[in-house]
């Protein structure tokens, strides 16, 4: 697999690079990520950060629920209230 850098490969030896080459990323990522766990569980303060961590995971759930699983009214229902609130402003 050493080809110079202008020469394309075949099919295989680009499926075999791309799949190396994520594979170094997600090894990367996840050195990096246990490094950070590490220097947070030696802080003093851990279980306020776990604690402010979770608060902060759950108003952030929150916030997606209400954006997507909020049903907007119907659009008749609308209109029905708005000539309902027209009529009685007309009958005061």
């Amino acid at each position: 697999m050493t080809r110079s850098a202008g020469r394309p490969g075949g099919l295989d030896e680009q499926a075999v690079l791309l799949v190396a080459g994520l594979a170094d990323l997600a090894v990367s990522t996840l050195g990096s990520a246990l490094g950070t766990v590490r220097g947070l569980l030696r802080r003093s303060d851990a279980a306020e950060l776990a604690a402010e961590a979770e608060r902060d995971l759950a108003a952030r759930g929150r916030l997606a629920l209400d954006r997507y699983a909020a049903v907007p009214p119907a659009h008749l229902e609308i209109l029905a209230q708005h000539a309902r609130s027209r009529r009685a402003a007309g009958d005061a």
